[in-house]
């Protein structure tokens, strides 16, 4: 049943050794398998793989997103990394400094190196 099976985020890439970079030098993620067909990263004890295609940075939405303890001391450590966070003026969405404030939880959203949207996201408590 699928309720009892693991499941894992598919990010697409038009060029994966500029996508594995990304990930491995921008990100600081492990490589945990390495195939033709995909690419595949240990994040906190989770598995997502990274595989080629030409639609890569398609999707107007979040691929997939980190949940991590303290936000803005993430967004530092990955702007250090050379990554530039989105600012978003949507309906239901704005960011300030790349954070937006929800009642549950804080996010920000950055895109990888073939135009895919991350994110991450801080718990509020309580």
């Amino acid at each position: 049943m699928l309720a009892d099976a693991p499941a894992q985020a598919a990010i697409p890439a038009s060029d994966m050794e500029r996508a594995k970079r990304f990930y491995r030098e921008t990100l600081g993620l492990a490589v945990s398998q390495e195939a033709e067909d995909a690419v595949h990263f240990e994040s906190g004890g989770t598995r997502f793989f990274v595989y080629p295609t030409s639609n890569a940075g398609q999707a107007p939405h979040t691929l997939a997103a980190w949940l991590v303890a303290d936000l803005d001391a993430e967004m530092a450590d990955l702007r250090r990394r050379g990554v530039t966070f989105e600012e978003y003026d949507l309906p239901g969405l704005k960011t300030v400094n790349g954070v937006a404030e929800f009642p549950t939880m804080r996010g920000a959203w950055f895109k990888d190196s073939e135009g895919n949207i991350l994110g991450v996201t801080q718990a509020r408590e309580g």
